[in-house]
């Protein structure tokens, strides 16, 4: 294992922002110590090290501190290079379409998920509507699926890659959402690569240790909930 005091990642367990770099230094075998935040309060670590947007993860490395999820996963693979597998695609054709599509889940997909499981979504319209772009969202990404994986067991191929942790990293919270909406998401029905890709990745020796709980899960839901409906 590399790494050891040099690396340490100030984040918090229910973030799926926050497991992407951890799925990334296991992936890498990079050692690091996981700096737990405490919902709500910020740490005057994380206030410092993160000024502009003051939120979690951060990664320091060698005292240097660097912000955003993919921006992490990316350093990660490049600092740790040497240690197998890559994360991105080595084709820049390749590595520039795991981008796009890891862009389309933050910018696009994300929303109408963050939009349900944070009660944000209060009228029955409002969460049919948030559902149904999350499901068409998640058709897009099946076709997506079948094109990056080339036949194979992840979106990065052989083993879990850039794609694979940016998409990945909230499949406890869709399982969340299956609980609170009644309404099943990902199945073998409507996006079969999918739901067969989800369960190699959860089962990946560098992913199902830093999966969290999903009963876990569901009641940090129930905290973000409510702090919607006071707020």
């Amino acid at each position: 294992m590399e790494g050891g005091g040099d690396v340490k990642l100030v984040g918090a367990w229910p973030s799926p922002f926050v497991m992407r770099p951890r799925i990334a230094l296991n992936l890498k075998g990079v050692e690091y110590d996981f700096l737990e935040e405490q919902f709500p309060a910020k740490s005057e670590l994380l206030l410092k090290s993160n000024p502009v947007y003051k939120k979690v993860p951060v990664l320091i490395h060698k005292d240097k501190p660097l912000c955003e999820s993919l921006i992490i996963v990316e350093y990660i693979d490049e600092v740790w290079a040497a240690s197998r597998p890559a994360i991105l695609p080595t084709n820049p054709y390749d590595r520039a379409i795991h981008r796009f599509w890891a862009a389309y889940i933050d910018d696009k997909w994300f929303p109408s998920a963050a939009a349900i499981g944070k009660g944000e979504a209060k009228t029955e319209e409002a969460k049919a509507e948030a559902m149904a772009q999350m499901q068409s969202g998640l058709k897009l990404l099946e076709e997506a699926f079948e094109k990056c994986s080339q036949g194979k067991s992840f979106f990065g191929g052989e083993t879990v890659g850039y794609l694979d942790i940016a998409l990945g990293s909230f499949l406890g919270w869709i399982k969340v959402l299956e609980l609170m909406s009644g309404t099943k998401i990902l199945d073998e029905e409507n996006t079969p690569l999918l739901f067969g890709w989800a369960e190699r990745f959860c089962a990946h020796d560098a992913v199902k240790g830093v999966m969290p709980d999903v009963e876990k899960l569901a009641e940090f839901a129930k905290v973000l909930q409510t702090r919607v409906s006071v707020n």
